[in-house]
């Protein structure tokens, strides 16, 4: 099975519809067999998501920087939590210890992660894939506004194809086991 890394939002101050879609998607981790590879965080959606997986069954792998295990926020549930000294080498071992990355919802953390697997996907860096659950259009914006880049040639087109869009959960591991496990 896979080696899944979640990108989520760590708001304690989201609307209950978001920490459960990332609640959801942790226990259909968990009951499909695969590992969580996270934020490490145990608050918001990154915390939701966490619980989820455990709750499925799953392995969670949790990376924090110190500076946030020193506010007091990191998944001390995870199976393995490894600490790292900045969010440069979270993000690192995050990409190492993963084997395709899933994008909830979320604001500039989630985003900056997003980014940093899909430029790295572009360099050939990494063929893992990238999939971006999109419910309700959360992303429509973003997407629209790529879409645009990729008119003026500010963007490829070809970079633009490494990002998988859905708007499911399920849709989104089939579509990570597709490509990983060839299921």
């Amino acid at each position: 099975m896979a080696a899944i890394c979640v990108f989520c939002a760590s708001s304690s101050t989201l609307d209950q519809k978001w920490l459960d879609l990332a609640t959801r998607t942790g226990e259909e981790i968990g009951a499909r067999g695969h590992t969580l590879v996270s934020g490490g965080g145990c608050v918001g959606m990154m915390g939701a998501v966490a619980d989820g997986a455990r709750a499925g069954g799953a392995h969670t792998l949790g990376v924090i920087p110190q500076s946030l295990v020193d506010l007091e926020v990191a998944d001390r549930a995870s199976d393995e939590l490894i600490v790292t000294g900045d969010m440069g080498s979270r993000k690192n071992i995050m990409i190492d210890r993963s084997d395709a990355f899933l994008t909830l919802p979320g604001g500039l953390g989630t985003l900056d992660e997003l980014f940093e697997v899909w430029t790295t996907a572009t360099l050939d860096l990494h063929d893992k894939p990238i999939v971006l659950l999109d419910p309700d259009g959360f992303y429509d914006g973003l997407l629209a506004w790529l879409g645009q880049l990729a008119d003026t040639a500010f963007v490829r087109s070809s970079a633009l194809d490494r990002v998988i869009v859905v708007k499911s959960i399920g849709s989104a591991l089939d579509a990570i086991e597709e490509r990983v496990t060839g299921t």
